[in-house]
C-alpha cells in the first residue's frame, strides 16, 4: 500500500516576493510520470514540504489549465515558512495532495461572478479568476474587490492590470485608512465598505469573499443587502487544516472535517455548522 503521507518531489522554478512577508513559489513535478498522472481542481490545496523542519498547508493559487507548473504562496510566519523563505531556484521541497473539494466552476457558468479578497488572501481567489478569465465566453461580468491594510501588503498587484484589461471586468483596488501613499490611485476604505459603495450588481450572480475573519465577517452583510442568497456566497476555510487527511482531527467543526468536505463552503452550508469558525 502507497505511504499517504510520502511526499512528492518538486523542483523550484521561480521564486516571487511580492511583500516584505509574503513570496509566491513555482515548482514543477521532479518525476515526469507523476507531473503526467497529476491533475487538480482550483480551490484545492496542497501540503508543502521544507525537508528538516515540516509542512504547511497552502492553495494551489495557480490555474488547474497550467500544466508545467503549479504555484503557491505563503506569508513568513513560522518555522516551516521561515525555512521555505530561504529557498532558491533549483531547490526541492515536498507536495501532497490535491486535497479537498473546489470551486464548482461549471455550476457558475452564465453567472456574473463577484470576487472579494483581503491582504493574503488574493491567491486561493487568483485561481478561480485565472480558470475563469481562460473560459471567458461561459462567465457574466467578473468584478473583483481586493484590499488590504496598506499598498505595500496588495499580493499579485501586478496581476490587477491585466485583468481589468479584460473584457467585462471591473478591478476595485482599496487600502485600509493611512495605508494609502501619494501616488495611490485606488480606494480608500475597508473592504465591506468598498464593496457597498461600489453598487455592483447582484442578479444572476455568485460571490467567493475569502480574507481576514474580520473582513469576512463584515463583508456577508452587505452581499446580503444586496441580494445574493446564502447558498450563492462561497468561501474557503484553510484556518486549522493541518493533514489534509481527515486523520488529524484538528480541522473538524462539528461533523465536518474541513480538509475533506471542505475547504469550499457555502454561507448556507456554514450556518448549518457549530460557530467553531
Amino acid at each position: 500500500m502507497d505511504n499517504i503521507y510520502k511526499p512528492e518531489l518538486m523542483e523550484v522554478l521561480q521564486i516571487r516576493q511580492h511583500t516584505t512577508d509574503v513570496k509566491a513559489v513555482s515548482v514543477k513535478f521532479a518525476d515526469a510520470g507523476a507531473a503526467e498522472r497529476f491533475a487538480f481542481r482550483v480551490g484545492q490545496f496542497g501540503i508543502f514540504s521544507a525537508f528538516g523542519y515540516g509542512e504547511s498547508t497552502f492553495n494551489i493559487c495557480s490555474s488547474s489549465n497550467w500544466k508545467d507548473h503549479i504555484e503557491f504562496c505563503f506569508r513568513k510566519t513560522g518555522m516551516v515558512t521561515e525555512a521555505l523563505w530561504q529557498l532558491d531556484e533549483g531547490d526541492t521541497i515536498g507536495f501532497r495532495g490535491p486535497y479537498g473539494n473546489s470551486y464548482p466552476m461549471e455550476e457558475w457558468e452564465g453567472k456574473n461572478l463577484i470576487f472579494i479578497g483581503g491582504g493574503i488572501a488574493m491567491p486561493p481567489i487568483r485561481c478561480a479568476i485565472w480558470q475563469a478569465l481562460e473560459n471567458r465566453a461561459k462567465y457574466g461580468d467578473i468584478t473583483i474587490v481586493y484590499g488590504a491594510r496598506t499598498v505595500g501588503d496588495l499580493v499579485f498587484a501586478g496581476e490587477l492590470d491585466k485583468w481589468a484589461a479584460r473584457e467585462r471586468v471591473r478591478v476595485a483596488r482599496c487600502v485600509d485608512p493611512g495605508g494609502e501613499t501619494p501616488d495611490w490611485t485606488g480606494e480608500i476604505g475597508f473592504v465591506p465598505t468598498v464593496v457597498e459603495r461600489a453598487q455592483i450588481p447582484a442578479a444572476n450572480s455568485i460571490a467567493l469573499v475569502i480574507g481576514p475573519p474580520v473582513m469576512i465577517k463584515f463583508t456577508l452583510p452587505v452581499l446580503g443587502k444586496m441580494g445574493l442568497a446564502p447558498r450563492d456566497i462561497y468561501t474557503s476555510l484553510e484556518n486549522r487544516m493541518k493533514c489534509g487527511l481527515g486523520k488529524c482531527g484538528r480541522c473538524n467543526c462539528g461533523p465536518v472535517y474541513v480538509c475533506k468536505e471542505g475547504p469550499v463552503f457555502t454561507l448556507e452550508q456554514l450556518n448549518s455548522l457549530p460557530a467553531d469558525y
